[in-house]
């Protein structure tokens, strides 16, 4: 009885994935053009035309001689009609259709042989799409996705073999000395801790450069989305609660609840790494504070420290990767916060400005449109 009382159940949902499945079968949105054009058609119209009409007076003029000789006279029209119709209709579907779908099959055994610079024409000049021309542009789109793919790999095979030589020099060196035994007991503690450290900036190093690399090298992102984005800082800054607990920092507080419509995952990015900078370069006692307002269309987002703040000659090259104004602290980070930051704003077409002073800390804005 149970099991007759969960059929219908499984009937609507099957009906259901039925009506999506239609609707996901609709035309697609981007298609404004026909596949056949009005000159092919107005084109093939005539030549229907032509031959109905010539029919008609094949039958005229040989109606008087008897129904036997119409008859074959009609079948011989008939048979010379349809191969001249097979042969236009092949002429049109090998270079109205095939020749697109030939470029686009070359395209595909180049990529398939790691060539990822192809990129198939679009011969429709008038700013129109048919099913072929959306085709020829998503599979643009897909090598374009590869190729950023294959970048992201050869970057981060050149940025992470050369930034790991450091901390994996001291991994090895420290491993070793406590193998051999040359470590007095008192030092051991102290070494552990510091492969520890090491095996920590490298894990975070390679993570970041992996996120920088295919950031740098995407092309095509999650779909934006609105949500509260005082809600999200507030998120963000007590994920941080525990650092600044530490160093027994004041930590202020006080954003606009309003909402963005942008890629949460991303915008998460950049305010994790402005907190975290923020509570490194802030000393014992300090104080970080982040404030957000609204002004002509757009919120402005600030994350503000006390501390030693960024020379001048330093705040022109703190965006790029692995640079790192502090040497004091350069054992702290991998100098890719910033430069995940910049590339972040980049995509989301925001900005972001830094204002500092040697000894009096240092402000970032944020500034987002609405």
């Amino acid at each position: 009885m149970k099991k007759e009382k969960e059929r219908p159940a499984k009937r609507a949902k099957g009906g259901r994935q039925g009506k999506e499945g239609q609707k996901n079968r609709r035309k697609d949105e981007r298609v404004t053009a026909p596949l056949i054009s009005w000159k092919a058609g107005l084109v093939i119209f005539f030549i229907m035309y032509l031959l109905i009409l010539a029919q008609s007076f094949i039958m005229a003029s040989l109606l008087e001689r008897g129904i036997p000789t119409l008859i074959g006279v009609l079948a011989y029209y008939l048979a010379c009609t349809g191969v001249l119709l097979t042969v236009l209709f092949g002429l049109f579907w090998r270079y109205a259709i095939g020749r697109p779908i030939r470029k686009i099959a070359g395209a595909a055994r180049k990529v398939a042989g790691g060539d990822f610079s192809v990129q198939v024409e679009n011969g429709r000049g008038d700013g129109r799409k048919n099913e072929i021309d959306v085709l020829v542009e998503d599979f643009n789109k897909m090598v374009r996705e590869l190729a950023g793919n294959e970048m992201l790999k050869n970057d981060f095979i050149s940025n992470v073999s050369h930034e790991m030589k450091a901390p994996l020099a001291v991994i090895q060196s420290y491993a070793k000395a406590l193998k051999d035994g040359c470590v007095p007991q008192p030092q051991q503690q102290e070494y552990a801790a510091a492969i520890l450290a090491a095996s920590q900036n490298l894990n975070a190093m390679v993570g970041n450069v992996l996120k920088l690399s295919k950031l740098e090298n995407q092309q095509i992102f999650p779909a934006a989305q609105t949500y509260q984005l005082g809600e999200q800082l507030r998120r963000c800054a007590l994920s941080f609660l525990e650092q600044w607990q530490q160093k027994d920092i004041e930590f202020e507080i006080g954003v606009a609840d309003v909402a963005v419509c942008y890629d949460p995952s991303l915008l998460e990015l950049v305010w994790n790494n402005l907190f975290s900078n923020a509570v490194k370069f802030t000393p014992e006692g300090g104080r970080v504070s982040c404030s957000s307002c609204l002004k002509d269309g757009c919120v402005l987002v600030t994350v503000r420290n006390t501390g030693c703040g960024i020379r001048p000659e330093a705040q022109s090259r703190i965006f790029e990767k692995f640079y790192q104004g502090d040497p004091s602290h350069a054992a702290q980070g991998n100098g890719l916060g910033l430069a995940l930051v910049k590339r972040v704003i980049e995509i989301v077409g925001g900005e972001i400005a830094v204002k500092s002073e040697p000894g009096q800390g240092a402000a970032f804005t944020v500034k987002l449109k609405l």
